[in-house]
């Protein structure tokens, strides 16, 4: 008898530290979990990833492939509680930064994932350096766990294929020469500053927009894969090796043209605004010295509308004014 209740006392102990005491976990500030009962999701019903904002990025066609379901996501703290036949899937949503050449399939890829390569519109091979920031999309867990099988590896993909499509195509903005006060300068073209017909000068002088662009199109990541991309930095745009020093060349005798354009449009400029203030300056002169008889002769036809006699005593009054300030006076006598 002895024996059988140690044996039940031993299971029984036995039962509650393997099933009860290490059924108990935590989830940590900068972590979310999901529960799967008997390798399901715990799901919200009637509720999917069309029905969130996440999917506003994403075309027609894409919106039924990526059509997954939104599921229970535990919020940081505990102690919470699982069974034997639950599983609890641990996810970290801090933002983590990953060099863009890295591939996650084949890390010796890509000159070791320091380097990715891709090809401009003048076929000329170029290696960009830079760095992505991403993370866990809480709203879209499913994705991330379910969905794909290495979602990291998809998104960098995805990425990538989006960034060499954009520098296979890239085509520099027009920029429109204008002052500070939103008015072209009259004396400069608007393409004497930029260097036309080399990707590379394009693009390199045009990061921002460039970063700007996989920013915009990295949007749908979160909706597809579950990982949200915060920001893309392409830090360097390096042409080959080849055409290094013949681009150090160009660029330097654009340097010096544009240099001389510059001050050739500034002196112009100058003489243009000289100009404009002497003409200005002469203008006004001339109202100054046409303003006091206009005065006077509406005086004068003021005095001529008070009578007829009116007239005739201010010319008096004036020659009176005039003979007291002479020293000496001619006067007509009449014969």
């Amino acid at each position: 008898m002895s024996i059988t209740l140690g044996i039940f006392f031993g299971f029984f102990a036995w039962f509650v530290v393997r099933y009860l005491l290490a059924g108990l976990f935590t989830v940590g500030q900068n972590e979310r979990a999901v529960k799967t009962v008997l390798g399901r999701a715990q799901r919200l019903p009637g509720q999917s990833t069309l029905q969130d904002p996440i999917a506003q990025s994403l075309r027609p066609d894409e919106r039924e492939r990526y059509n997954y379901p939104q599921i229970r996501v535990i919020p940081p703290g505990g102690p919470y509680f699982r069974w034997p036949w639950e599983r609890v899937h641990k996810v970290s949503i801090a933002t983590s930064t990953l060099n863009m050449a890295f591939d996650p399939e084949n890390p010796s890829a890509n000159s070791g994932g320091k380097l990715l390569e891709a090809v401009t519109k003048d076929q000329l091979n170029t290696g960009l350096t830079g760095q992505i920031r991403y993370r866990v999309s809480e709203r879209n867990l499913y994705a991330y766990l379910f969905g794909v099988k290495n979602p990291i590896a998809h998104v960098m993909g995805y990425f990538v294929s989006i960034l060499r499509e954009r520098i296979a195509n890239f085509e520099a903005p027009h920029p429109l020469s204008v002052a500070a006060g939103g008015t072209a300068l009259e004396s400069q073209p608007p393409d004497s500053t930029e260097v036309s017909g080399i990707s590379i000068n394009d693009l390199r002088k045009n990061l921002r927009d460039l970063n700007d662009h996989m920013d915009r199109e990295s949007q749908s990541s979160a909706a597809r894969y579950g990982i949200t991309l915060d920001a893309s930095l392409i830090t360097e745009i390096d042409p080959p090796g080849e055409v290094e020093s013949a681009l150090a060349a160009i660029n330097t005798a654009h340097n010096h043209v544009s240099s001389d354009v510059s001050l050739a449009h500034a002196a112009a400029d100058q003489k243009i605004v000289q100009s404009k203030r002497a003409v200005e300056i002469e203008t006004l002169k001339a109202h100054g010295e046409v303003e006091p008889l206009v005065r006077l002769a509406e005086q004068l036809n003021d005095l001529k509308r008070q009578g007829p006699h009116a007239l005739s005593a201010y010319l008096r009054n004036v020659r009176l004014g005039l003979f007291g300030k002479a020293q000496d006076a001619f006067v007509e006598v009449k014969r």
